[in-house]
């Protein structure tokens, strides 16, 4: 259990001694709870002079929206120790909170989302009007990663000033765009050619996504949000009548066997009439409600990447602030689809990262080794020679586009952001569209809860609407055409030609749309039709073996707890893959968390096992593994990665 979980229980616990004499609600002391709780679950992790002392009488006068430990209710701790062997943490009945609208993920659409819904309501007045946003990341920020060059047109309509000079809540950390190139690469030369219009950065700003996000956090709490980060919401909840009520969060304090420890909490429900799942690409519950409300009926499945970054501390005489350099070709083969980039930021900082499509077919293809080999490349060697690296992260991203946006509204609730897939890939950008979508929806919820008093299922028709009409299905439409032309039998080569007409002459006026040929898992052939790729033993000086790399992650996981990388029986498992795939997780996987142990008691002669404590979050293993026997669910609220300017 995390130090804030811990605290956040042991405040209620002195909070629940004097909850008898509290007051009832009123609409002030709602706001000011939600604040003291706030402060509570953050306090571990607030920088010392933003500390504020939690109210503990008003803790207490909203046990029902804080997690209870169990050890508190002694009729229920009895119960267990009776027959614990037995105990079904489910029969422990929920605390529950009841708001207006439920935000699941802190990243750029949810609070954007969030922001844009608080806005509306202090405009009109309605201070009682409760925006509520869960984050699994014990702080908001800790899970996210980008390279990232964003577009400044949605941050700019959401905070006009968020750059002003005058403003003294302003982001500081956006470094201007400047120098910007695109190169081929040979084993040994970069050789330059045209960028498509898309790619062109001219106003555009280098941010580290994971401090912008931060920032955003501020921002919401400063307008009214209750932001509750180290919350992982794990259970989609539904009315009688199917509609989405809200979600469930984890419980925590089971240990690995699937038992209670002292420290058991049961989760808490949030129950909502209005629910956005902001939870970014591949979310746990997202793909849920996609498959429950049969979303991607009308459209194709989608289609992923694999990111991966390092920030380096660069010697000063190779630094040139705002430079922007982006690659295609080596070391990726002629049939993986895949790009690279180098963005120079902030003080003597440079954001090196390489893409890589997760339809490959070749088994023995590990993005990660891939990176390494990229970093060795005179373009990037030359820049990161004589420097450190001070982070590394990894995360799958979403490349379908057009043709795989999913239907975004369902009954009581809706898609925002990388949940629904605004990434636009020739654009190498999805923050822009990805905040957009959060606001299109937060004022199609706003008017529909505004308009009626019902207590009732809402359907935002309004944002399916409104994002028709939007930029962002405009550039998306426009650019539909170019991920899926890499399939063509020329590979890269042919993509790179197709593409290129498309951006500088048909722009996405041809009456076609060309469609995404096979998902990303079925993609993979077996490991003997494919050529066996040895990678180079990393140096430690640019290049690094992985576990160096999964620690400058910040990761953390109670390793006494149940894996939440969900797979049904490992030895079956082993059964069905390693033979015809020889370890295709161990190298798709960018921490090392699945490996198979030499074993002669087995009858492949090898055991499959899973490092989960290792896991950076990314989810490629639940959207690549062949057979799709992973299912990646949240762990404990608070724990996975802890990214520093990514």
């Amino acid at each position: 259990m995390s130090a804030s979980t811990r605290l956040t229980s042991t405040l209620c616990r002195r909070a629940a001694a004097t909850a008898s004499t509290v007051t009832p609600h009123t609409a002030a002391s709602r706001r000011s709870t939600a604040a003291a709780v706030r402060n509570v679950r953050c306090l571990s992790s607030a920088p010392s002079n933003r500390l504020r002392q939690p109210n503990v009488a008003a803790v207490a006068s909203r046990l029902n929206s804080a997690r209870r430990p169990l050890s508190t209710t002694p009729n229920r701790r009895s119960a267990i120790d009776e027959d614990e062997a037995s105990f079904d943490p489910a029969s422990i009945e929920r605390e529950s909170d009841e708001v207006d609208v439920c935000i699941i993920g802190g990243g750029p659409a949810g609070l954007a989302a969030a922001i844009r819904l608080k806005q509306l309501a202090n405009e009109a007045g309605n201070e009682e009007f409760r925006v509520l946003l869960l984050e699994k990341a014990g702080e908001i920020g800790a899970h996210i990663l980008s390279g990232a060059v964003i577009q400044p047109t949605a941050i700019n309509e959401l905070i006009p000033g968020w750059l002003a000079e005058d403003n003294e809540n302003r982001f500081t950390g956006a470094t201007p765009a400047g120098s910007d190139s695109m190169k081929f690469l040979t084993k040994n030369w970069a050789i330059p050619c045209p960028a498509p219009p898309q790619m062109h950065n001219h106003g555009n700003y280098i941010v580290s996504l994971n401090e912008f996000t931060k920032w955003l956090g501020e921002r919401a709490e400063e307008v009214g949000v209750e932001v509750y980060p180290g919350f992982a919401a794990s259970e989609v909840l539904y009315r009688p009548d199917g509609s989405v009520k809200g979600v469930a969060t984890n419980d925590l304090g089971i240990g690995r066997n699937g038992k209670p420890k002292d420290t058991f909490e049961r989760g808490m429900e949030f129950h909502a009439r209005v629910t956005l799942f902001g939870e970014g690409c591949h979310g746990s519950l997202s793909k849920q409600v996609i498959k429950k409300f049969d979303l991607r009926s009308d459209s194709q499945p989608q289609t992923y990447g694999l990111g991966i970054k390092e920030v380096w501390e660069v010697q000063p005489e190779k630094f040139e602030k705002g430079k922007i350099v982006h690659s295609m070709g080596y070391p990726l083969p002629a049939d993986t689809y895949g790009g690279a980039w180098m963005y120079h930021f902030g003080d003597n900082l440079v954001s090196i990262g390489q893409v890589v499509a997760l339809d490959y077919s070749n088994p023995w293809l590990s993005p990660y080794g891939e990176f390494q080999k990229l970093k060795q490349h005179p373009l990037y060697k030359s820049t990161l020679e004589g420097g450190k690296c001070i982070s590394y992260g990894a995360r799958a991203l979403i490349e379908g586009g057009f043709q795989s946006i999913p239907k975004v509204a369902f009954p009581g609730g809706a898609l925002i952001g990388d949940t629904a897939g605004f990434v636009n890939l020739p654009k190498v950008k999805g923050t822009h569209n990805a905040m957009k979508s959060g606001m299109l929806a937060a004022e199609a919820a706003w008017n529909a809860l505004s308009q009626t008093t019902d207590a009732g299922a809402v359907f935002l028709y309004d944002y399916e609407d409104s994002l028709r009409k939007s930029s962002i299905w405009k550039e998306l439409h426009e650019v539909r055409n170019m991920r899926p032309s890499f399939h063509s039998p020329l590979g890269i080569y042919g993509g790179i030609m197709y593409s290129g007409l498309e951006a500088f002459v048909l722009k996405g006026r041809v009456p076609w749309t060309l469609k995404h040929k096979v998902q990303d898992h079925a993609a993979t052939k077996p490991a003997d039709q494919c050529k066996k790729i040895e990678y180079p033993k990393p140096d430690g000086k640019i290049t690094f073996d992985i576990l160096t790399s999964v620690s400058r992650t910040g990761t953390n996981h109670e390793e006494d707890q149940p894996v939440h990388l969900q797979v049904k029986d490992w030895d079956k498992h082993t059964t069905e893959t390693w033979p015809k795939w020889k370890g295709v997780e161990n190298r798709f996987c960018p921490a090392g968390v699945y490996e198979y142990v030499e074993d002669q008691t087995k009858k492949e002669g090898v055991r499959f096992q899973i490092n989960a404590q290792n896991c950076i979050h990314c989810k490629t293993c639940d959207i690549k593994a062949p057979n799709q026997d992973i299912n990646w669910q949240v762990p404990q609220g608070g724990e996975g990665p802890k990214y520093y300017m990514t």
